[in-house]
């Protein structure tokens, strides 16, 4: 639920993450993770004040140059195609939809993204 300064917290990316179509909710590495068709799009780490996401690298290094107050990877994700988003430095809920919906794309399959309408 947004927090009493109208930041999204990790029970926005729960809900928001659940309504796209197909995902569901596992646990992995004693963290909540969303999948569509098997495919991880997003984690919650421990603390709950970020979430990971997938981005191909050449976006990811712009995302990070440009707010990295924002974006970040931290070193054992370095090689990785995802990156982490600070909870507390998105400007709403609407912008959390929009990097969850497009990690989602990332990782949905054609008969789901036909469906999709974000």
């Amino acid at each position: 639920m947004t927090d009493a300064q109208g930041l999204p917290d990790s029970d926005d990316v729960r809900r928001i993450a659940l309504s796209f179509p197909g995902t569901e909710e596992r646990l992995a590495w004693g963290m909540p993770t969303f999948r569509v068709a098997g495919k991880m799009f997003v984690t919650v780490p421990d603390d709950e004040t970020s979430f990971a996401v997938r981005c191909p690298m050449h976006e990811r290094a712009e995302l990070i140059a440009a707010e990295p107050e924002k974006f970040w990877v931290p070193p054992h994700e370095a090689g990785s195609h995802w990156v982490r988003v600070r909870l507390a430095a998105l400007e709403g809920e609407g912008e959390l939809r929009d990097i969850l919906a497009d990690s989602w794309q990332q990782a949905a399959p054609p008969r789901l993204l036909e469906t999709f309408h974000p």
